[in-house]
């Protein structure tokens, strides 16, 4: 029902649902009638997630309420007409929870080498931001993975293991993207079960990751920064030889808590927490991409301008952004820092640049940004604050985008 208003569009519809006046929600939330009227009106534009979380939990919804999360998968070649309640389905499977009452496949069991094939390829297809082809991969490789673990011989166990949390964590991620944040934490909740029982830390803190992006996704700033900082005492002994996913998994876990504590609008910490990650990205050396994590320096300074961003420093962000080179980068970076640079944009309104670096990033990665909460807000944004008709190159993203 709220498909095709903007995030302060949204804030109206539910105060109105819960019967508040304006001058009570924006009295629970420290602000003003006045500011919280511009912002139910796109005068102001609503898009730091810690401002977004406080009006959520005034008004008893989700972060996912008010920002129009989830959004529909569309059919493509890719994804054919089975995507995400096929994955929630398998992810729902019985037979998934105990061997006692079954197997969730029939028929012989993948290879090892034939299962690491398969669990890389769908990463390659998340970091590629073709989700509808990981979303119809998905529900069988989680069968698969499963059966190998399940079935075969003693030596070959801890690895099965680390497949199938690959597996597992995989459709966090790509859950996560679509907006589906509880069925992200069902998976990455158990991906982390099987992780503990490969035995192998850097699988545990690749885990660690999506459990703490799930966490993000909720608005659990503070408690995602708290399992950052758990699970890197738990990686810190290793680090006196890491080898370099050691390194790259230890570093990105670091980039995520920037990104909570920024949310949290604790500045020392996402400070901090840059600051590892900075140390971690010298020690790795360039950049690269262990276990799909795209760490290096380019990424610690794509979320240095993420995290100036959810800090409510844009002209930072606006600054430091287009100065980034990301070409080296996979497709889901660079377009999720194509987003931010036009947020930043957008809000010191140089809209013509803050529209072409989202059209560079639909070029890039069309799924990514019909998905994402920010490119559908700032068109939105764009569509709402123009007297009269918008135009035409924003009318065309907003019709692909379905925010109109």
């Amino acid at each position: 029902m709220t498909q095709h208003l903007t995030t302060g569009e949204r804030v109206a519809w539910y105060r109105h649902r819960r019967g508040l006046s304006q001058d009570v929600l924006a009295g629970l939330v420290g602000r003003t009638a006045d500011w919280l009227g511009k912002a139910e009106n796109n005068r102001i534009e609503l898009d730091r997630l810690s401002v977004i979380r406080a009006l959520a939990h005034a008004l008893d919804v989700s972060i996912g309420d008010l920002i129009g999360e989830p959004t529909l998968l569309e059919w493509s070649k890719d994804s054919g007409q089975r995507t995400v309640p096929a994955l929630r389905e398998a992810l729902m499977d019985y037979r998934l929870l105990t061997p006692l009452i079954g197997t969730p496949a029939d028929g012989e069991p993948p290879t090892l080498a034939a299962l690491r094939s398969d669990v890389g390829e769908v990463w390659d297809a998340y970091q590629d931001s073709r989700y509808g082809f990981a979303a119809r991969q998905l529900p069988p490789l989680l069968a698969d993975a499963l059966l190998v673990a399940r079935t075969c011989a003693d030596g070959e166990r801890e690895e099965a293991n680390g497949l199938l949390a690959m597996t597992y964590q995989g459709a966090a991620m790509v859950l996560g993207k679509l907006g589906e944040n509880e069925l992200a934490w069902m998976a990455a909740d158990r991906g982390l079960a099987a992780a503990q029982l490969s035995g192998n830390n850097v699988i545990i803190g690749s885990l660690f990751r999506s459990v703490t992006h799930c966490l993000l996704s909720t608005g659990r700033f503070e408690t995602a920064a708290q399992l950052v900082r758990d699970a890197a005492g738990f990686l810190e002994p290793g680090l006196g030889e890491p080898t370099p996913a050691y390194l790259s998994v230890y570093g990105t876990l670091f980039l995520t808590g920037a990104m909570a504590a920024a949310r949290a609008e604790d500045r020392a910490t996402t400070q901090e927490f840059l600051r590892e990650a900075e140390s971690a990205a010298s020690r790795l050396g360039a950049d690269a991409n262990h276990m799909w994590t795209a760490f290096g320096p380019t990424n610690v300074a794509i979320h240095r301008v993420a995290t100036a961003g959810e800090l409510g420093d844009m002209q930072i962000a606006a600054e430091l952004g287009p100065e980034v080179d990301t070409r080296g980068l996979p497709v889901e970076r660079r377009v999720r820092h194509n987003l931010e640079v036009a947020r930043a944009l957008s809000a010191w309104n140089r809209t013509d640049e803050a529209l072409a670096a989202v059209l560079e990033a639909e070029q890039l990665a069309p799924e990514q940004v019909r998905h994402h909460y920010m490119s559908r807000d700032l068109v939105l944004g764009w569509v709402r604050g123009t007297r009269g008709r918008p135009s035409q190159p924003v009318a065309d993203l907003a019709e692909r985008l379905r925010v109109v």
